[in-house]
C-alpha cells in the first residue's frame, strides 16, 4: 500500500505569524508512524516555511512552477529556485490554474517535466466540472487528464508522480464527494495506472482534493484507494489539519 499523504493547499492566503504557528504546532506533535504531510505555501513564504518547519515532519511544497528554466518571464518562478530554498513537491495542473489561467493538458505536461528535471515531486491534480459530472464524463475528463501527462513520460518519470484527485464541484463550494463517489474515480485511476505498469499502480499516491475536513477525512481516507488528501480551507488552521492528518495514521 502507498505510503499516506496530507498536503495542505494554502492558495492565495497565510502569513507569517501562520507560517511560525505550523511549526510550533507540529514541532509539538507526534504525528501516526507511516503519514507524510506536505503543505503548498504561497512563493513568498517558503523560505520562512523551510526555517519553521525545520525538524519537523512538514515537507514543503510549492503552489506551480513556470515551464521554463530560466530568462525573461516576469513574475514566473523557476523548478530550480524552488528546490533550492528545499521545496519537494508541487502543485501541477491545479483546478485554478487551469480554468482561471488557462493551463490546457499541455501546459501541465510542460510544467511535470520541468518539475521531474529538478528533482521536485509534482503532484499531478486531475477534475471534472459539476457540468462534466452532471453529463456523465467524470471518468472521460479525468482519465484523459491523467493520459495526457503519463502518455508522453517514460515509466520511471511516471512513477515519481503523485496523483490528486480534485472533483471541481466540490471545492469551495462546501458540498464533498461521498465516499463512494471518490472511490469510484481513485479505483478508475489506479486502474488506468494498472494498465501502464502494476507496479506502478500498487505504489503510486493518489489523493483526495474535494473539500476534505476534519470531520470527513476518516470516511474518506477509510476507502482503499485513497491514499491521503490535498486539503484545501481546512489547512489553514492547525487543529484542523492536525485532525486530518491524525485520521491517517
Amino acid at each position: 500500500m502507498p505510503t499516506p499523504l496530507i498536503a495542505g493547499n494554502w492558495k492565495m492566503n497565510g502569513s507569517l505569524t501562520l507560517v511560525e504557528d505550523f511549526g510550533r504546532a507540529f514541532a509539538d506533535t507526534d504525528l501516526p508512524e507511516g503519514v507524510e504531510v506536505a503543505l503548498m505555501v504561497p512563493f513568498p513564504y517558503l523560505q520562512a516555511a523551510g526555517r519553521a518547519f525545520d525538524g519537523t515532519r512538514l515537507a514543503l511544497g510549492a503552489q506551480t512552477l513556470s515551464d521554463q528554466p530560466a530568462g525573461a518571464f516576469t513574475g514566473e518562478v523557476s523548478g530550480e529556485m524552488l528546490r533550492e530554498l528545499g521545496t519537494g513537491l508541487v502543485l501541477v495542473g491545479h483546478s485554478e490554474r487551469r480554468t482561471l489561467f488557462g493551463e490546457d493538458d499541455a501546459a501541465v505536461l510542460a510544467r511535470v517535466r520541468a518539475a521531474l528535471a529538478v528533482g521536485l515531486t509534482p503532484v499531478l491534480c486531475l477534475g471534472e466540472t459539476l457540468e462534466e459530472r452532471d453529463a456523465e464524463r467524470t471518468e472521460a475528463v479525468v482519465l484523459g487528464q491523467l493520459e495526457a501527462v503519463c502518455d508522453a513520460l517514460a515509466a520511471d518519470e511516471r512513477a515519481r508522480l503523485v496523483i490528486a484527485y480534485e472533483p471541481v464541484w466540490a471545492i469551495g463550494t462546501g458540498r464533498t464527494a461521498t465516499p463512494q463517489q471518490a472511490q469510484a474515480v481513485h479505483g478508475a485511476i489506479r486502474a488506468r495506472l494498472a494498465a501502464y505498469d502494476a507496479g506502478l499502480a500498487e505504489g503510486m499516491q493518489v489523493l483526495y482534493g474535494g473539500s476534505m475536513k476534519a470531520a470527513n477525512a476518516a470516511e474518506l481516507l477509510a476507502q482503499p484507494d485513497i491514499d491521503g488528501g490535498l486539503v484545501g480551507g481546512a489547512s489553514l488552521q492547525v487543529d484542523d489539519f492536525l485532525a486530518i492528518c491524525q485520521s491517517a495514521g
